[in-house]
């Protein structure tokens, strides 16, 4: 039976990594993890906050990813969508989920990203 989500893997161009981690790192405040060495040979980061992982692989056709996403739940919503627009990142505010507050962003290749916290 499936337990858990191990993390997410999304695409980016080749040479994006120090944009890469700039973004995951300065701007939403994830830690990078090393890849396994024979995994790091082929390009890309890997990041972690907390439980959630964000790997980055290297595609070499790459087009981001506009409507597939990872839906990252945070707390304090309000302070962390500052946060990001403090950093530059561009945040868009959406109310079409019940029971939540979210809001979207996108990473520095065009990856859509879903920030959200249950309302109340």
């Amino acid at each position: 039976m499936i337990a858990a989500v191990d993390h997410v893997q999304l695409a980016a161009p080749p040479g994006s990594e120090d944009r890469l981690r700039a973004y995951y790192t300065d701007v939403l405040g994830m830690t990078e993890i090393p890849k396994p060495p024979v995994l790091a040979a082929r390009g890309g980061c890997w990041f972690r906050a907390g439980t959630v992982q964000l790997h980055l692989g290297v595609e070499q056709d790459f087009r981001p990813a506009r409507k597939a996403h990872p839906g990252l739940r945070v707390t304090g919503i309000e302070a962390y969508a500052a946060r990001l627009e403090a950093r530059g990142a561009k945040v868009t505010w959406d109310d079409g989920l019940p029971g939540h507050r979210r809001f979207y962003s996108e990473d520095p290749v065009g990856n859509r990203l879903e920030f959200l916290q249950p309302a109340g």
